[in-house]
């Protein structure tokens, strides 16, 4: 009986926390032309030149502090979160997990779905949010990997599923574990962009940061935009848990080098907060479906030690989706 193929695909991790592992890891992350997207030379210039150099040694002492026995905590919920899909649909499909940099790569998911004679391929890029530097980078490498057979499969992908209602009752379900009233303020952290990647996103040219206020709705001219969609995840979330916008504020958090990324970031609402007299804190973080360096260390430790020296008391994270089977039944909606 013939399969369909279904490939599941997230960020990546090191293989271990050796310096080394850390080092390719980053290095193969940051010199994709879609995550710096600068000439490559340049690119060059400032990966493996600087930021490489200087930042595997600090990099693989944090992902330290979040090894665990299962090993990367990333990796060891996405093989489960693919177990589980399987599981779900059964003998007619065949799933297999790559991360868009490092192991599993895509190119050998691709060549067992090749193997396994699929009839078809269907790409879910595990981000909720459409950006280029993620979502559109896996696509374009499946493209090009693919585009080489000789024999190219009917093939597609899923955009995005910023609005999608399973995975958005699962993080509230995950929030409502953490007594949301006990409370002052609800912070929705999404990963962190250069402003300019937004700019190009915007294919008008007239649109994007144009108004204090360009992606609090979702519309014709920002359905890609990273920030605009991440508003409405969060606004769904709200609307879920019953949150007056007074309540929850949407931020960005990871922001590398001098040049403006998308705003407000994380740490100055921290500041913010701190100065009105806020004590507890509690976070999402709906850019991942799978708890990892950025929410397991830079939320729950960074940010909760930098909340407490500005006279805050806790930051709670609320937990990704991780081996939720609600979320599983998302994927399988998008599948089916």
């Amino acid at each position: 009986m013939s399969k369909k193929g279904i490939l599941l695909v997230n960020l990546g991790t090191p293989d271990s926390t050796a310096t080394a592992d850390v080092k390719k890891y980053l290095d193969q992350f940051l010199m994709d032309e879609r995550v710096i997207d600068i000439p490559k030379l340049n690119r060059t210039l400032l990966v493996k030149g600087i930021i490489v150099p200087f930042r595997s040694p600090k990099t693989a002492k944090l992902y330290r502090e979040i090894w665990n026995e299962n090993g990367s905590p990333l990796l060891y919920y996405s093989k489960l979160q693919a177990k589980m899909l399987q599981e779900r649909l059964g003998d007619e499909y065949q799933v297999e997990l790559a991360m868009r940099y490092q192991n599993p790569s895509i190119a050998s998911a691709l060549d067992k779905l090749k193997s396994g004679l699929v009839e078809s391929i269907q790409v879910i890029p595990l981000f909720p949010q459409y950006a280029s530097a993620s979502s559109g980078s896996v696509i374009q490498l499946v493209m090009e990997l693919v585009g080489k057979w000789p024999t190219v499969p009917p093939i597609s992908f899923v955009n995005s599923f910023h609005d999608n209602e399973l995975m958005i009752k699962v993080f509230a379900e995950n929030a409502r574990k953490h007594q949301i009233d006990t409370y002052d303020h609800v912070l929705f952290s999404f990963h962190g962009l250069p402003e300019r990647q937004l700019l190009k996103c915007d294919h008008t040219g007239s649109y994007c940061l144009k108004s204090s206020d360009c992606c609090q709705t979702l519309n014709d001219t920002n359905k890609f935009c990273y920030s605009a969609q991440g508003h409405h995840t969060a606004r769904l979330i709200a609307a879920e848990l019953n949150l007056p916008k007074e309540k929850y504020t949407v931020c960005f958090q990871s922001r590398l080098g001098k040049e403006p990324w998308v705003q407000p970031y994380t740490t100055d609402v921290l500041k913010k907060l701190a100065g009105e007299g806020k004590k507890r804190l509690l976070v999402f973080s709906p850019a991942f479906v799978a708890d990892c360096l950025e929410t397991l260390y830079e939320i729950t430790v960074e940010y909760h030690e930098e909340f407490r020296e500005l006279g805050g008391e806790h930051v709670q994270l609320v937990e990704s989706l991780n081996d939720s089977p609600v979320f599983i039944e998302a994927l399988a909606g998008m599948i089916k």
